[in-house]
């Protein structure tokens, strides 16, 4: 167990100074300009295909490595079941999280996600166009014994950390605000 020496070193005033770090680090920073950051994180997040969900609800948090696909716009994965849904159930809010394997300051590549998540419909049209896009045949989804899950996720904020910014002269941490779904 983590033992701490103060343990009422930690009041609220702390803990929302804490929260506050980089929003006010970065209020005075060198921001890109909205299309070309749009076009770096969307390039990023279609070269991977792995990200870490977070679905919660009241006191239960679940945090998912789930593979994804990027397109239109949103995040699409399909998923056979599991306690992200607990989750899911109650509160379409979700995070996701997609980066590289930490090798120095010089190299930093990640991304954190907040969106709205929405649970499709089993072989409604959007269903069954994402697993064309997916090539997974209709046939072999009607076949299984319990259908897949769809979980399309609409960004409405993606905060970015890439060395990569600096090279054109902004911060290293940039933020995308996207139009809500």
């Amino acid at each position: 167990m983590c033992q701490t020496t103060n343990p009422s070193y930690y009041t609220a005033q702390v803990l929302q100074a804490a929260a506050r770090y980089w929003d006010e680090k970065d209020a005075d920073g060198v921001k890109l300009e909205k299309a070309k950051l749009q076009t770096m994180v969307e390039s990023y997040i279609e070269s991977n295909n792995t990200c870490a969900l977070a679905t919660g609800t009241g006191d239960y948090v679940r945090c998912t490595p789930i593979e994804y696909s990027y397109h239109d716009g949103c995040f699409w994965m399909f998923s056979e079941g599991g306690k992200k849904f607990i989750g899911l159930a109650e509160n379409t809010n979700v995070c996701l999280a997609i980066y590289d394997k930490y090798e120095g300051f010089s190299k930093l590549h990640g991304v954190q996600v907040m969106g709205k998540a929405e649970l499709i419909e089993p072989f409604s049209e959007p269903y069954l166009a994402h697993a064309e896009y997916k090539n997974i045949s209709s046939a072999f989804l009607r076949k299984l014994k319990s259908p897949m899950h769809l979980i399309c996720v609409h960004p409405t904020r993606i905060d970015c950390l890439f060395s990569d910014f600096k090279e054109l002269g902004g911060n290293a941490r940039q933020t995308l605000t996207l139009d809500e779904a």
